[in-house]
């Protein structure tokens, strides 16, 4: 997990962050409490963002932070795009427009690498599927060619050794077929260690991985019509220093109907889903009430069977009792 070919390093150490692909834009995704925000401050090396634990998300807007990386002469930029928990079940349809509309627009010209941010000392939730499922109904499919799988708190799972041995030992099927999709973009995170070395080496997974998706891609960013139109409506807009309510308000349109869209997707899937569960109920209740007859009549048979043993033995006994007195009596008349 996290391979990919080996970088060159900079002076002192270092890896260089990808590939000469220009400037690259990460935007993590999560649920609440995954560590997307303590995970983007690792990548920067900085607090950057507001990180702490609690049940109720800190990042309650999408925010984003550049840092230039040197490799020899040359500067490269990595826009990381901090994101609040898009479907996490107390977001409204409302926050949800808002805030996906804010990141696409800090991302407008595509997004390189798509973080999908989880709690290694959790087990997959449904709501960690929903998400992803939500960004693949979105976005489509094609946006898990840039994705990479980061899980947080390596800390509490016993690191690389102990997460594998949990997940050998307790992984739920979605997070194996997860696992074998992203084959070489998966990376382990410990966000509180002070331990430089590791810090260095989780890094270097994580650019092993986006090395490794900017590969695939030949380097181009991930971009939809909705990143296209996006593109149109800043060109509309780019006389103004900053983005207005109206440009924001097109932009959250376009989010909106997505939304829209995708929610009847689901809501679609989601019928087709319970039919096919009420039809393997009534499958089942049938072959429940098939088995409840056959047992009854099982049973009917066996009490009749052992009706008819107790009647042949009865019979029997009577028989012999008749032989053992045309006996008795055969001898009495030969002493005679």
């Amino acid at each position: 997990m996290g391979g990919g070919r080996r970088r060159r390093r900079r002076p002192g150490g270092a890896a260089t962050p990808c590939p000469s692909h220009g400037d690259v834009t990460l935007a993590l995704v999560g649920k609440i409490g995954s560590g997307k925000s303590a995970t983007a401050n690792s990548i920067l090396g900085e607090e950057a963002f507001a990180s702490k634990r609690s049940y109720r998300g800190v990042t309650r807007t999408c925010q984003n932070r550049s840092k230039a990386f040197q490799e020899g002469s040359a500067f490269r930029t990595l826009n990381v795009i901090d994101t609040p928990g898009f479907f996490d079940m107390e977001s409204t349809a409302e926050d949800i427009q808002r805030e996906i509309a804010k990141c696409m627009d800090k991302a407008k010209d595509g997004i390189h690498a798509i973080l999908l941010v989880f709690s290694a000392a959790s087990r997959l939730s449904c709501e960690d599927e929903h998400t992803i499922e939500s960004i693949k109904l979105f976005f489509g499919d094609k946006i898990l060619d840039h994705a990479i799988l980061v899980f947080t708190h390596g800390d509490e799972v016993g690191g690389m050794i102990g997460w594998k041995e949990m997940l050998s030992d307790s992984a739920t099927s979605y997070l194996q077929e997860m696992l074998k999709l992203f084959e070489n973009r998966v990376v382990l995170f410990d966000n509180k260690t002070s331990d430089a070395e590791l810090c260095q080496s989780q890094i270097n997974s994580l650019f092993d991985a986006l090395d490794f998706v900017l590969s695939i891609n030949d380097g181009i960013p991930f971009s939809n019509e909705m990143f296209m139109n996006i593109q149109e409506a800043h060109q509309m807009f780019k006389s103004k220093t900053e983005i207005n309510n109206e440009y924001l308000m097109h932009i959250t349109k376009m989010v909106e109907e997505k939304l829209n869209c995708t929610t009847e997707r689901l809501e679609k899937q989601l019928q087709e889903e319970q039919k096919a569960r009420q039809y393997a109920v009534n499958i089942m209740a049938d072959q429940i009430r098939s088995l409840q007859v056959n047992l009854e009549k099982a049973e009917n048979d066996r009490k009749v069977a052992k009706e008819r043993l107790e009647k042949a033995e009865h019979e029997s006994r009577v028989v012999r009792e008749e032989n053992e007195k045309l006996k008795r009596e055969r001898e009495r008349c030969i002493i005679l």
